[in-house]
């Protein structure tokens, strides 16, 4: 009966384990594509730039009706996929989510079409402290 248990802790130890390399692996890919194809900022710097930049947040919209940074556009990241022509490749374009994965794929989806003024705000709409407008509706 030891001998089971023993496995069965092996066998959960080593589930556990791969989990976990699992996860360093999708977060070290995560963090060379958002390197290779934008720039991070922080809130100051975002703020900073964003007047002569197109400011994207690409939440959903009930999201981005619930409150957005004031001048933002709201362009889904399954929208942007098919209306990335709407933007502009010789402007920067600021984009932003909750946090910053959608971000980072949106980032290398518009790198490999062409657009290279790419920045990503850090820690996405969650940790900005600028101003927002909420919708009344």
């Amino acid at each position: 009966m030891i001998l089971g248990v023993s496995r069965g802790l092996l066998i959960f130890n080593a589930v556990v384990i791969i989990l976990l390399l699992v996860w360093f692996a999708v977060w070290g890919i995560q963090t060379l594509r958002r390197k290779r194809y934008a720039t991070v900022l922080d809130s100051i710097d975002f703020h900073a730039g964003m007047r002569k930049a197109q400011v994207i947040d690409l939440r959903q919209e009930n999201e981005f009706r619930a409150g957005h940074i004031l001048g933002a556009r709201n362009l889904p990241y399954i929208y942007l996929r098919q209306q990335y022509n709407e933007l502009r490749p010789d402007l920067p374009v600021y984009m932003y989510d909750q946090g910053m994965a959608i971000s980072t794929q949106a980032a290398a989806f518009l790198g490999k079409h062409g657009y290279h003024k790419l920045y990503i705000l850090k820690g996405g709409y969650q940790d900005w402290d600028g101003k927002t407008k909420k919708s009344k509706y």
